[in-house]
């Protein structure tokens, strides 16, 4: 026996490849650790295994004892490690079935602190080697199990250097990555990156490429590109030539899901060649399988089956039953082209019946969608007579609840901005179902699609990861320009080697910079007015979380329809869904009955949307775009805004309604039109729509029109309408009461000079009578905050920072009016709580948003999570700001909200906190030294204060949406008349009133 025993073993906690080079066991096993170890970073596995058995059979002509025993497991364990990079995956399991058996039979053997550390190291890695090897051949549960138990043996293990515990995090990874969980897998990832990435441990190139594979996934290839140039740099200072040449595989499917499909080939084909000179063959099947599929899109049947039989003949030669089905899927989707359906039955089935017996649900959609598709595809090329509606049914119960499904798997990721990514993908299945449901004109489903799809998600303030996996479907949907899109599995995922600053108020401005929103399933929607009744889509609800074993809604209920008590004159809901094309619902109340559904082309709603968004000032542009909006933009010339006004009419609202809405005003008087947007259509002035071609009638002159939220924003408003710190005799329906207005007029903003891009917006305290006059008012009618003794010490305060606001809200407020700059967050990152409005708040106040020079601004993230990412005794936003019941917020777009999926920005988080009411503003809203600077009107017209009393005024009203309504029509009959560029819709209309 070697003088280093158990007992002598003194490097516990080495790297796998090194752990036997220092001198554990004396010759020839140290040097043989070391020459295997130099194999494998050259990607010699082979004389890896090789150096491995010819030590195996000195040890075991060594007379036997513990200290050989445990030899032969150190041995049989890196041995295993090897057969896994390999893709040997039943020698690896033979190897790992020994070495346990070895570490088990010696457990009990004393061997004193250091031996126990040494046996205790050599039993997680074979417990990490059996998770990889159970994960690669689908056997998910039990690999869950293996990693469970290796965590359990990690609590006594001395880990100073954190190697293993990084190698069972990064395990962990894999498998949530293996079930489609990419929102709890990334979230692992990133946590496990954040204590990993200043060491050089092997893990973290490794976890560097799950997060790559992660983000490439879920639709972010910029983000997965710069995580695998970090994990090459990584894996080349390590001078690991196997891992630089499988990120080649990486990339390239990286480039085939953006679609860089000669990139794609040119990376796999450098990729297989390696692969199989060294006899990779797991990782050469994986590259087969992708160049299949891209054959498939070249046309190239022929080739493409070549490579799909060779694929499925590797993975199921190693034993890899997940990758072996997905490859009969891409089979199936092959056969399908070349029309042989037999076989696309065939391979489509037996690839379910894997992913269901393996529980790996979210395939399991995967396959029902491809059938979906292919059964739509089939109803456009055949008659399929009398079987029709037959198979459109039979599409739809396929389709729905797999659209579903992906749409709910967006609940696990940690921010906004991934699941904003993810549903780009997600969205082509709601696409489908959508199609379907028109195909069988289906008015009823249709009307329950949109509802569903309207009804919002819900803030999940109190949220924590899972802690173990669960089963749930992923993965973008295939179509026939797409078809197979979700193939391969992400790249070399599958076959990963196994043994892989700034001060915030006194905290890390990092734990705020990664606080994002969680959320949650949205709320079930009731479609019946009495009794339990029916709830939006609840067949295909049932369906999909039983197939898929997915919540789809939660067990809460809101009704669809806004209730005739809530009311005394005719009301029409109106909802629109995005679906490729848009889709409308609306619904009566207040006395009139009846409902309706409408559907606008997606091209000619798209063009509408693109000539509204060339008249607007563009976000982001600053004094530019507003010059261009003043110079050529249609809101600012009468004719074109007309011709404008009736192309949205034309595009997005259906002449039946329009011919209700006349009907029920000659009956029962002028009608409120409630409308919910959808994201495409949330800049659209709907009070302007013409639509009477013939008389130029504007919608706003048939009815007054206020936008609502969606239905979760209603229940959690109702759920966080906080409580006054102080007794008040404010009366909340209708915002009357002794409670102060809370007036914040144009603060100063810390590091801003006045003509500075955050400077005035209001011109210098006191210059302006028509605003003095309105802070007079408030004076002379009750309590107002900032306590002041004039009013022109309202404007441009130094001291309404956050800590301000939040002590005046707390004691009680009847309104809030807001005049200043507020900054919205950029639609394409899909984070609408990155928006922010700018008080007087330095750069050490406490938040959630990042400093802007001398300066942190108040994000509607912080409205509604408060200081729960903060500290552990952390308030709620609805504690620390609560809303009173009215809000108006006069800036730049601050009711952008609703252009998000996922609509919690500024307005919608006033809502959230116990506002009733928000008025907000569409789009970037032009100041009036805009209007004098680049409209030529003399300084005595101020169309934004103007816009500001107006607002103010209508707060004070029993009615506020009808005492606004009055005067945009106001404004728009002066335009009419006189064509003035101060009674322009480009600041009149960006205004409009959000309520729930």
């Amino acid at each position: 026996m070697p003088d280093a025993g158990i007992e002598q073993g003194e490097q516990a906690g080495q790297a796998d490849r090194g752990a036997g080079v220092m001198s554990l066991y004396g010759e020839p096993f140290d040097s043989g650790f070391a020459l295997a170890e130099e194999h494998q970073l050259a990607a010699d596995l082979t004389g890896a295994c090789a150096v491995y058995a010819e030590l195996l059979t000195v040890a075991e002509s060594v007379e036997d004892s513990p200290d050989v025993r445990f030899l032969r497991a150190h041995l049989l364990s890196d041995l295993a490690s090897v057969r896994l990079s390999a893709t040997d995956l039943v020698g690896a399991e033979e190897a790992v079935e020994c070495s346990r058996a070895l570490l088990d039979d010696i457990a009990d053997v004393p061997m004193g602190p250091r031996g126990r550390q040494l046996w205790l190291e050599v039993r997680l890695k074979t417990l990490l080697a059996g998770a990889d090897l159970r994960r690669r051949t689908g056997r998910l549960d039990e690999a869950m199990d293996c990693l469970d138990e290796a965590a359990l043996t990690l609590h006594e293990f001395d880990d100073p250097e954190g190697l293993r515990t990084a190698e069972l995090g990064s395990n962990r990874v894999l498998l949530l990555m293996e079930r489609g969980e990419w929102g709890a897998a990334e979230e692992h990832a990133t946590a496990l990156l954040s204590t990993l990435e200043a060491t050089e441990l092997e893990t973290v190139p490794r976890v560097l490429t799950a997060l790559g594979m992660i983000c490439s996934s879920t639709g972010r290839f910029d983000e997965a590109e710069d995580h695998l140039a970090r994990a090459e740099e990584r894996f080349r200072a390590l001078g690991d030539v196997g891992e630089q040449h499988s990120l080649l595989a990486n990339r390239a499917y990286v480039a085939m899901q953006r679609g860089e499909l000669d990139l794609a080939e040119r990376l796999f084909a450098e990729a297989s060649a390696f692969f199989e000179r060294h006899r990779w063959f797991g990782n050469l099947a994986v590259c087969e399988q992708a160049r299949a599929f891209l054959a498939g899109r070249r046309g190239d049947n022929t080739g493409a089956g070549a490579l799909m039989t060779a694929s499925l003949t590797r993975f199921e030669e190693i034993g890899a039953s997940i990758a072996a089905a997905d490859t009969m899927l891409l089979g199936a989707q092959l056969a399908y082209n070349r029309g042989d359906i037999p076989e696309l039955k065939r391979l489509a089935q037996g690839a379910r019946d894997v992913y269901q017996a393996r529980e790996v649900y979210e395939r399991c959609a995967q396959v029902d969608l491809m059938l979906a598709r292919t059964l739509e595809d089939n109803l456009n090329r055949t008659d399929h007579g009398d079987h029709e509606r037959r198979s459109i049914d039979n599409a739809l119960s396929l389709a729905l609840p797999a659209a579903l499904t992906l749409q709910a798997a967006r609940y696990d990721f940690a921010t906004a901005h991934a699941r904003h990514q993810w549903l780009q993908l997600a969205d082509e299945a709601m696409e489908l179902a959508f199609r379907l449901a028109v195909r069988r004109q289906d008015q009823g489903l249709l009307f329950e699609l949109v509802e569903h799809r309207s009804a919002g998600t819900l803030l999940a303030l109190d949220r924590t990861p899972p802690s173990a996996p669960r089963t749930s479907p992923h993965g973008p949907a295939e179509d026939s320009e797409h078809a197979g899109s979700v193939f391969p599995s992400a790249a070399m995922k599958t076959y990963a080697p196994a043994d892989a600053p700034m001060a915030l108020g006194g905290l890390a401005a990092e734990a705020a910079a990664s606080a994002g929103l969680r959320v949650a399933p949205p709320p079930k929607v009731r479609m019946a007015a009495q009794g339990p009744g029916r709830v939006a889509l609840q067949e295909y609800i049932a369906g999909a979380e039983f197939r898929y074993q997915r919540r789809i809604v939660d067990d809460e209920e809101v009704p669809f329809w806004f209730t005739d008590d809530l009311t005394g004159r005719p009301v029409v809901q109106v909802r629109l869904a995005d679906a490729g094309d848009l889709f409308m619902t609306w619904t009566w109340a207040g006395g009139a009955r009846g409902f309706g559904t409408g559907q606008g082309l997606a091209a000619e709603v798209d063009l509408a949307v693109r000539e509204l968004a060339a008249a607007l000032p563009g976000t982001g542009e600053g004094a530019a775009g507003v010059r261009r909006a003043f110079d050529s933009g249609a809101l600012a010339e009468p004719r074109a805004e007309r011709r404008l006004a009736r192309l949205l009419a034309e595009a997005l609202w259906p002449e039946g309604l329009t011919a209700q809405i006349r009907q029920v005003s000659e009956q029962a008087g002028r009608p409120l039109i409630r409308i919910q947007p959808s994201p495409r259509v949330a800049q659209v002035p709907w009070e302007l729509l013409a639509v009477d071609a013939e008389s130029d009638v504007r919608l706003i002159e048939l009815a007054d029109v206020v936008t609502t939220a969606p239905m979760s924003v209603r229940r959690q408003a109702t759920a966080a309408r906080p409580t006054p710190d102080t007794d008040t005799d404010t009366d909340t329906d209708t915002g009357t009461g002794t409670d102060p207005v809370v007036l914040v007029l144009d603060p100063r903003i810390p590091g801003f000079r006045a003509d500075s891009p955050l400077g005035s917006v209001l011109g210098p305290p006191g210059s302006d009578p028509e605003l003095l006059s309105l802070v007079q008012r408030r004076l002379d009618e009750g309590a107002v905050m900032p306590t002041v003794s004039s009013p022109a010490e309202a404007l441009r305060r130094t001291d309404l920072d956050r800590d301000w606001l939040s002590a005046v809200l707390r004691k009680g407020a009847r309104r809030l009016l807001y005049v200043g700059h507020v900054s919205g967050a950029p639609v394409e990152g899909g984070q609408s709580e990155d928006g922010t409005l700018h008080l007087c708040c330095g750069p050490g106040t406490t938040g959630l948003s990042e400093p802007v020079r001398g300066h942190r601004p108040l994000s509607a993230k912080d409205l509604l999570l408060g200081a729960l990412p903060l500290r552990a005794d952390g308030e709620p936003g609805a504690v620390l700001w609560p809303a009173p019941p009215r809000v108006a917020l006069i800036g730049c777009e601050s009711g952008g909200d609703l252009r998000f999926t996922e609509s919690f920005g500024l307005a919608t988080a006033m809502i959230h906190n116990g506002a009733d009411l928000v008025t907000a503003t569409r789009w970037v809203l032009p100041t009036s030294f805009a209007f004098h600077r680049l409209a030529g009107l003399p300084e005595s017209v101020r169309p934004l204060t103007e816009a500001i009393v107006a607002v103010d005024n209508a707060h004070e009203d029993p009615d506020p949406v009808d005492r606004l309504g009055r005067w945009q029509r106001e404004r728009l009959e002066r335009w009419r008349s006189g064509g003035r560029i101060e009674h322009s819709p480009l600041l009149w209309a960006a205004i409009t009133s959000i309520t729930v």
